[in-house]
């Protein structure tokens, strides 16, 4: 395999560095696999690491900037394998600038697309060239027929050409293994960036009208709040750009200057911790928050418009009690369910042995995880009326964890119980409550 000359960096090179910081190993890696336009490389590509960590850019950059021939495809959109075949063959029509074939492609199974891609790659001259297909969200592939995976990771075997085939996954590369016939693939991981790199990358937006040892201070109380519970780079851009006009608030009064430190963080600390309740829910827009930022009864506002009209409208019967119990499960001790939830349980041979004042507050430590053993038993408890394990309720359980409501913490593979985290606060899960008429405070354990 030729690679590129690594004495002098190319222009490319030194100007994708700067486009995409702290991915300058990713992208050095990345473009000496390539090497030039066609050149042979490696036959599958492993790319994994957790969202909002460049794996997307980086890779469509290096492609993009030595205008290499590739395929961009998303798994999420191709449901089933005939739609993926076919959308790599769409694609690779376009991908020279060529228009595309008024006659749809039609293909049903793998034979059939090893052989219309090796006739389309003669149609397009481009075999002498290295072809890259670059599938997104590639785990939806071990969902999919079990020849596929196989065949992709041997794709420039099969077809007997120039093709990189490139996985982008969160997941990764063991639990894609399965059965046999299995070709290892390159693996490149992309780790999250640390507390100085997001700083790094933020500051990139700096306003021009304010100077960046402000804006500097500004983020690095963001990040000092929202970095334990937060480490994706879309969502502290959001929140760096929605919140930073409360930040500066009274320097444009008159109130402070930019040196003001302690004057500028008393002003911003409420906000910051109002703000930090709605990570991840997206219960406002931006606009909106902006627009709640000029109103005097902003804190207000957010809990009845934001929480109170998004748990009344969006949220179906069973997944509120389901998210009630995920909530019970997340700040309730285990010991404690048989006291609130079984029917049979002794209330008077266990004696208060700590007062209330002297325990530890759950909800000042945090959620904690819980197996979904334990949010099937206590909704099973705390639910009206006999709810038969049907699959639709664990699927509302699936819901809530891609809307954010829960976060699920471990058990990704087939041997590990799965466990989740619950990620709404007490003002949200009482609001929830009150639309089902359950007494939440009943049975929590920090108020009995």
């Amino acid at each position: 395999m030729e690679g590129r000359n690594d004495e002098t960096p190319d222009r490319e090179t030194l100007s994708l560095t700067k486009l995409l910081p702290c991915r300058e190993s990713q992208i050095k890696l990345l473009t000496t696999l390539f090497g030039k336009r066609g050149d042979m490389t490696v036959p599958a590509l492993f790319v994994y690491g957790h969202t909002a960590t460049g794996k997307s850019a980086v890779i469509n950059s290096v492609l993009k900037t030595h205008k290499l021939p590739h395929v961009l495809v998303n798994c999420v959109e191709c449901y089933s394998s005939g739609f993926l075949y076919e959308a790599v063959l769409c694609a690779l029509y376009t991908c020279q600038g060529s228009q595309k074939s008024d006659a749809p492609v039609r293909c049903d199974n793998m034979n059939d697309f090893v052989r219309l891609f090796r006739q389309t790659c003669v149609n397009l001259d481009l075999l002498n060239e290295t072809v890259y297909i670059v599938l997104d969200k590639a785990e939806r592939l071990r969902e999919m027929d079990a020849n596929i995976l196989p065949a992709f990771l041997r794709l420039q075997e099969l077809v007997d050409g120039n093709v990189c085939m490139i996985m982008l996954s969160e997941i990764v590369w063991e639990k894609f293994q399965c059965g046999t016939g299995f070709q290892e693939p390159y693996v490149v991981h992309f780790p999250d960036y640390n507390k100085d790199e997001l700083l790094r990358i933020l500051m990139r937006s700096a306003p021009a009208e304010f100077s960046e040892d402000l804006y500097q201070m500004y983020l690095s109380l963001v990040l000092s709040v929202f970095h334990i519970v937060c480490r994706n780079l879309s969502e502290l851009q959001h929140l760096a750009a929605i919140n930073f006009k409360k930040y500066i608030e009274p320097i444009k009064n008159g109130e402070a200057t930019e040196s003001d430190n302690r004057k500028l963080w008393k002003n911003f600390e409420p906000h910051l911790k109002k703000a930090l309740q709605t990570v991840y829910l997206r219960e406002v827009s931006s606009t909106q928050w902006e627009r709640m930022l000029e109103e005097s009864d902003m804190g207000k506002m957010i809990t009845q418009q934001g929480l109170s009209s998004r748990t009344h409208v969006e949220l179906p019967y069973y997944s509120k009690y389901l998210l009630i119990a995920a909530y019970l499960a997340s700040y309730n001790p285990a010991r404690s369910d048989k006291k609130f939830f079984s029917k049979h349980s002794d209330k008077k041979k266990k004696p208060k042995v700590v007062r209330k004042q002297e325990r530890t507050n759950n909800h000042v430590l945090g959620p904690k995880p819980f197996p979904l053993d334990r949010l099937m038993a206590v909704f099973y408890a705390i639910v009206e009326g006999k709810v038969a394990p049907t699959a639709n309720i664990f699927m509302q359980i699936t819901s809530l964890v891609s809307v954010h409501l829960l976060a699920q913490v471990a058990g990704n593979d087939q041997i590990d119980v799965p466990k989740y985290k619950c990620l709404v606060s007490f003002d949200f899960i009482k609001s929830v409550a009150r639309t089902v008429n359950f007494d939440v405070v009943r049975y929590l354990y920090d108020f009995v």
